[in-house]
């Protein structure tokens, strides 16, 4: 089987998560150590008691996740003797999932990654004062369609909004001003949309007004040394894999307010021959956006102790 290898982003966190491991693994300890060190946080003791509002805000959750999702692959190096260079094809990570996937390649190390999420979660918060901006899940709607609401509600409103996150299966995110989102959610709903959904966020993500973000992170992306990854990064912006450090720095940077094109890149690697995507940390959203994305392929979450002993009995066969 061709693998893949892919990266949660925000909206899988939950209090606990990475605390099995570390219970069980001194791979993930260490993990969890690191990160905390390099923010000067017990970002550890967040993740695995909460309170769950604290963790859950957006310069906590994404060095959190990131944390989780290399204990995985720190974890599966020790006990299963996982080679990314040899195992996987290509990687590839959800918004911020992408710096977990550059971090399991050796492109950033640890506690740089954990510092530019915690820059990268502070700047997108700051970026638009609270309640100015809104995202919204288009349901049963195709890109198209749901890119036609996303630009004729910014031109109705004079406002921003655009498509944040193709995730698949008729599931389009739509990011912007508050008005024109719900003026996108409208428009949607008359192009034959089955339902529309405010999203629980606090702040506009992947859209123009994360600009002053974007500002942020290249910046400290300039100041961090960034090495060819071992496995080509399948690029959110692009839905293609990029392996140049300067272009990965570019095309984080246009992350930021760039559209997650998730949708295309599995269909990218799907057409590339991946049959077997393993996705490493909190939770299993991308492992289910699998399923309607690529049907023949499957989708395996790892974040556990039992996950990692399944794990380890499938790379031995």
């Amino acid at each position: 089987m061709a693998t893949a290898f892919v990266f949660p982003g925000q909206g899988s966190q939950s209090v606990g998560m990475g605390k099995a491991l570390a219970e069980a693994f001194p791979a993930a300890r260490a993990v969890f150590a690191e990160v905390d060190e390099a923010l000067s946080q017990k970002l550890s003791h967040l993740m695995f008691e909460g309170p769950e509002a604290e963790l859950t805000l957006t310069a906590n959750a994404q060095p959190a996740l990131m944390a989780t999702s290399l204990a995985v692959v720190r974890v599966l190096e020790a006990e299963a003797g996982l080679d990314l260079a040899k195992h996987a094809k290509f990687v590839a990570g959800h918004s911020l999932g992408e710096y977990s996937a550059l971090a399991a390649a050796g492109a950033f190390t640890l506690a740089d990654t954990a510092r530019l999420l915690r820059i990268r979660g502070d700047s997108m918060q700051k970026a638009v004062a609270p309640g100015e901006g809104a995202m919204a899940a288009l349901l049963g709607l195709d890109l198209a369609s749901a890119r036609e609401a996303c630009t004729q509600a910014a031109a109705e409103t004079g406002l921003v909004c655009q498509v944040a996150n193709d995730n698949g299966g008729g599931q389009v995110v739509a990011s912007g001003a508050k008005a024109a989102v719900e003026k996108a959610m409208e428009i949607a709903k008359a192009k034959g949309a089955k339902r529309c959904i405010l999203l629980p966020v606090s702040a506009p993500f992947h859209c123009a007004l994360m600009q002053p973000a974007a500002l942020a992170m290249a910046d400290a992306l300039a100041n961090v040394a960034i090495k060819a990854p071992c496995v080509a990064l399948v690029a959110n912006v692009l839905a293609a894999p990029i392996s140049d450090p300067a272009e990965i720095r570019a095309r984080l940077v246009e992350q930021v307010t760039g559209s997650v094109r998730w949708a295309e890149s599995v269909s990218f690697m799907a057409a590339e021959g991946i049959d077997l995507f393993y996705e490493l940390g909190a939770g299993k959203v991308l492992s289910g956006l699998v399923k309607r994305i690529a049907p023949d392929a499957a989708g395996t979450p790892v974040g556990t102790p039992a996950d990692v002993e399944t794990f380890k009995q499938n790379i031995k066969s």
